[in-house]
Parts: C-alpha cells; structure tokens; sequence
C-alpha cells in the first residue's frame, strides 16, 4: 500500500531495535533461546505493549538477512528481491555502477576430495581476510574488470564491470549451504547471465590455483549475485529522517540503499549505542541492529545464543532512558542453535508505546507471543503499525 498520501508530520520517535536471528526452536525440553534467557527488562516492555509472531517473507519460506530487513523496512520482500551482493557493496561505501554485478563472498576450506567442510574457514579474522583478498586481486579476466574487496572476517566482495558487454546477474549460487558436498557451478539463468556466469567460472578457476596452499582459507563460494535497483526511499516512503547504528556491512548496506544515514560505529553493542544516543536528536526513525544472535545461533551454540540475547536485555534501560514514542522489538528472521540456520519458523515481536492496547503478554517469547494482540502478520506491516503508533498516518478514506 502507497502511504504516502497519509502521511502526518509529528515530533514523534519511532526506535527498531533488530536481533538478528532472534527466533528459535525449543529441541530440548528447554525452551527456545528467548524463553532461556533471563529478560526482564524485555518482558516489562511486552507486558506494557503488545506483541505477535512477523513472517519474514511468508509462512514456510526461509529468508536471507536481505529480505528480513526489507520487510522489517516494510518494504515488499518478494516484489524487491535484492541480493546480498548489492547490499554488501553499498555496506562497505564501494562504488557499485548501474549494470555491475556484485556477490557476496565467503572464504571456505575444501577437503582433499574438492568437499566443502566448513563454510566460513573458521571465521577467519578481519587482517587474514585482507591478506587473502590482496591474493585475489592478481585474477584477470577478458573484456572485464574485476574488483575483490575484504568485507569482515571470512566475508568478501566480488564486483565484475564491464564497458563492452552487458553483464547478467541471473547468477546460481556457488555456495551449497551445507558441508560435505563440493561448490556448486555457478549457472546463468538467461543468456547475459549464462556469459557472466562463465566469466564467474574463470574467477573461481583462479581463485582455487591461487588459495590452494592456503589453511584454511582455501576456496571461495559466491552467492547473492545482483545488480542495482531501482528502490523509493525511505524518505520518500515514510516521510522519516532515518537513521542506521549497524557495525556489520551489509546492513549498513540495506540502509544505505534506503537513503537513511548510516553512523559509524563498531560491532559491539556498546559502540552501538553510544552511536544511538549521539545520534537521537537529528533522527525521527533509528534502527539499531544487533549481529551476535545470529552468528552464535548459526554456529549451533545454544547457551551463547542465550548469553547474547541476556547481554541485549542489560541494555534496554539505557536505549529507554531516549523515550522513544514508539519501540519495535524482533529480529529479521529466525536463527535456531539446533538447525545452525536460518529457518522458516515466525519471529516473535513486541511494539511499545502509549497507544498501545496491550494483550496480556507477560513475557518476551515465542509461545507467549503466539497468543499477543497483534497476532502472526507479515512483517512489511510492522511499518505501518510504528507510524500509526507514532501519530504519523491520517485516516483512509471518508
């Protein structure tokens, strides 16, 4: 729905705070990792709010981080399918140009037998990453130019541009999303594609000469191959001055691409926050995005998960102590320690505000929140839902 002829100027604050892979699954008799935690501070703003159950994308539909943040933005995740190369470029300020094609890299370890066993090379750190990537810069390829930049950890980004020939982004991924298994081919869907993706293939044959004596960070796989889009900002949307505190790229990159203003600030959550309070005066809309829940919950580390979302609880009466109008509470999709993945299982969510006709709900969890006020919803409602709390959209219709 365009909102734009509703919309309604206010001084209200609208804050999302955004765990990411905040959703889990209770495999052991234990309760999710939510439900595990100690959280009263969270459950004090559920009590006082109203919560639910968001899809991402749809009922059983397993979302990127890409789709989980536009939704959360409320834009359609379906109808703006962005690919993690995009996201990941505009994340680290890189220059990507209409008709490029960017992907999201992660160096990997192959076995003897050309295997996958593991996706991320153990996390490799930030420096490691660097020297890696100065590798891959010496790969030529014909009639285009090919940009490797270090992105954090075992994270990377690839760019290919060309002058003489229109480049397609139609591109499968290389990574198989599991181990045990070789890289995928990368195969273009149509025929600007199909020659992109042969070019892919002629990087990939370099990149696998070049890391071969290299532990562990052998290998790279692709994914999330895109090209810019043509996207109404935020600004546009919504009528806010918004506002990102996010110290991983791709968020940063989400951000950008929306036209909000993207703060520097570290990956911590401490750094994050002081980015918030600096930055609370100047914004209407402030989205603060918070990595560890995913990163532990992928990593299938259930008690660190736990720790992660507990650490996130000490500090929510210092991001209250900012009086939002309105605050959203959830995450961009659901990471369960017992899959070590994303999944498709519905993300719980508060909203707090003094509008708010509170449900009953007297703690933050998935099964608490499967009975909250505002039901199981998309989350490109969740938009609509703030700026109605924060007095910013008039009435449809006579």
């Amino acid at each position: 729905m365009d909102l734009r002829p509703l919309l309604a100027e206010s001084e209200t604050k609208i804050l999302f705070v955004v765990a990411d892979g905040l959703g889990g699954i209770d495999s052991e008799g234990r309760g999710t990792e939510l439900e595990a935690a100690r959280t009263p501070n969270l459950d004090r703003l559920a009590r006082q709010g109203a919560t639910g159950l968001t899809y991402p994308v749809a009922p059983g539909i397993t979302p990127g981080s890409g789709p989980g943040h536009l939704g959360l933005f409320g834009y359609d995740p379906v109808e703006h399918n962005i690919g993690r190369g995009v996201l990941t470029a505009l994340g680290i300020n890189f220059d990507l140009q209409p008709g490029d094609v960017a992907a999201r890299g992660n160096f990997c370890t192959l076995n003897s037998d050309g295997d996958v066993t593991d996706r991320r090379a153990g996390r490799i750190d930030t420096r490691e990453c660097r020297r890696l990537v100065e590798m891959l810069r010496e790969i030529r390829l014909d009639d285009v130019e090919v940009y490797v930049e270090p992105v954090k950890e075992h994270r990377l980004l690839l760019v290919l541009r060309s002058k003489k020939n229109t480049l397609g982004a139609e591109i499968d991924n290389t990574d198989p999303q599991r181990t045990g298994v070789p890289p995928l081919e990368p195969h273009g869907r149509d025929e600007n594609s199909q020659k992109t993706a042969r070019m892919v293939g002629e990087f990939l044959t370099q990149a696998r000469e070049i890391l071969a004596q290299e532990d562990p960070a052998n290998f790279v796989l692709l994914r999330g191959f895109a090209q810019l889009p043509r996207l109404a900002s935020f600004k546009e949307s919504y009528g806010l001055n918004g506002c990102a505190l996010a110290g991983y790229p791709m968020y940063r990159g989400i951000a950008r691409l929306l036209g909000m203003k993207v703060v520097d600030c570290g990956p911590d959550l401490e750094s994050e926050i002081e980015a918030l309070e600096a930055a609370w005066s100047d914004h209407d809309f402030l989205f603060l995005h918070f990595k560890d829940t995913d990163s532990l919950g992928e990593d299938g580390d259930f008690e660190g998960k736990v720790a992660a979302i507990e650490e996130l609880d000490q500090a929510i009466p210092r991001i209250m102590e900012l009086r939002p109008d309105v605050i959203v509470v959830t995450g961009d999709h659901s990471t369960p320690s017992a899959m070590a993945s994303h999944s498709w299982h519905p993300v719980p969510v508060l909203i707090s505000a003094n509008t708010c006709r509170v449900d009953g709900v007297q703690v933050f969890g998935e099964t608490a929140c499967a009975g909250g006020g505002l039901g199981h919803l998309p989350a490109k409602h969740l938009m609509t839902l703030a700026l109605a709390h924060a007095g910013r959209l008039r009435k449809f219709g006579a």
